[in-house]
């Protein structure tokens, strides 16, 4: 279920705010019955007209995104800054970031318009699990356990991680960590916890996708097969 407004700017009514003036304006039915209310939820079975004109289901859109370092995860920014859309040509439709990729972390993002399958893969009940590379300045050694059994943040207890790969190069640490919490600067926080900050970040693994040969700011959409997975769990 998604607020009117919502499903109206996804079919490409118009934006959201304008949409919110059709409402208002008594310009839309749901069902037959003119609705005037911004929070009235829709779902798939409901039958919405627009000035007597029934809207087009939008048709669902699903892209995997190697984000460069240097954008945001959000479809625009009052300080004009680069988003991931802008790494988009015409896809055919409006589409919106799966979670969050910090401005100064890349890799694996996925973008669709699929309003259930998003919060399917970003509700924390779902427990999705996401892997990145991580780069720590220093030589951690068995501090890294402590990853694994939880590092206490201002916001509370981490849940278990997954430690992979570990190597070292010179005075840097490479390591293959595994979450399913979604924190804001989560990875970064629990590194600084240890002592060891994150040089570089790059989540490599998002459910079960992966970026593969992907090149950095290149996209692809994804299967059917893979689709049928994403909206397979929990």
């Amino acid at each position: 279920m998604e607020r009117l407004q919502k499903v109206l700017a996804h079919a490409g009514i118009a934006s959201r705010r304008k949409s919110e003036e059709l409402i208002l304006a008594g310009r839309v039915k749901v069902n037959g019955e003119i609705v005037r209310e911004l929070g009235k939820k829709v779902g798939a079975g409901d039958y919405i007209e627009v000035d007597g004109k029934p809207i087009r289901e939008e048709k669902k859109i699903y892209i995997l995104l190697n984000k460069p370092v240097g954008y945001l995860s959000t479809v625009d920014d009052p300080r004009g800054r680069r988003t991931v859309l802008d790494l988009l040509a015409d896809v055919g439709g409006r589409v919106y970031p799966v979670g969050r990729l910090d401005y100064d972390t890349s890799g694996l993002l996925l973008l669709t318009n699929d309003g259930e399958l998003t919060y399917k893969l970003t509700h924390p009940s779902f427990e999705v699990p996401k892997t990145y590379l991580v780069e720590v300045e220093g030589k951690p050694g068995r501090e890294l356990e402590r990853l694994e059994k939880g590092i206490i943040l201002e916001d509370g207890l981490t849940a278990p991680a997954r430690v992979e790969r570990v190597r070292t190069k010179g005075n840097r640490t490479f390591f293959h960590l595994t979450i399913h919490e979604g924190r804001n600067r989560q990875v970064r926080r629990m590194c600084a916890a240890l002592g060891y900050p994150v040089k570089s970040l790059k989540r490599i693994r998002f459910a079960y996708l992966e970026l593969g040969g992907l090149p950095e700011g290149q996209y692809r959409y994804l299967t059917e097969k893979e689709i049928k997975f994403l909206q397979g769990l929990g």
